[in-house]
């Protein structure tokens, strides 16, 4: 199973729980896994963490396209069936065009193309004034985990060494 990340459980990490300076295991479990063929992103949340001009953006310019992914052809033809999801359900039309121009929709529609599973912190909501990756998730049938699902799942074990 691959997991693409959105841009969000990048940002947490680093600001809450792995942060760089005192949790580099998480970042390098990501490269590795990424290495091993099962973690990636997609060519927008790059360009959204890129903007950060932080530790973050330096990171993510380091791993290039090969870890953001620009988009196939197989996730440009499944854009299509995200769009007509979200036009075919009751959001606000300021919600629908709002998700239609962010990295969202784009990880949604690489997921349902491969078959991905989308990693995100986000949660569903009922609410008709934003459209949530979990809620495009049921609706398309891509399954979404958060990040600690993603790491139990994969038994990621960051484990204390000796000090440098």
């Amino acid at each position: 199973m691959a997991y693409l990340l959105d841009a969000d459980a990048f940002i947490r990490a680093k600001r809450l729980h792995y942060g760089f300076d005192f949790c580099p295991a998480f970042w390098e479990w990501l490269v590795a896994a990424h290495a091993n063929g099962s973690v990636f992103s997609v060519e927008k949340v790059g360009t959204e963490l890129l903007a950060g001009d932080d530790e973050l953006a330096k990171w993510a310019k380091e791993r290039g396209d090969g870890f953001f992914r620009p988009p196939d052809e197989r996730a440009v033809l499944a854009l299509a069936r995200v769009s007509a999801w979200a036009s075919d359900q009751a959001y606000e039309a300021r919600a629908i065009r709002t998700f239609m121009q962010a990295a969202d929709y784009w990880l949604v529609a690489q997921a349902l193309a491969d078959g991905h599973t989308v990693v995100t912190h986000e949660v569903p909501s009922a609410s008709r004034r934003n459209i949530k990756i979990p809620d495009a998730g049921v609706g398309l049938g891509v399954r979404c985990l958060t990040p600690y699902e993603m790491l139990r799942i994969e038994r990621a074990r960051f484990v204390l060494g000796p000090s440098r």
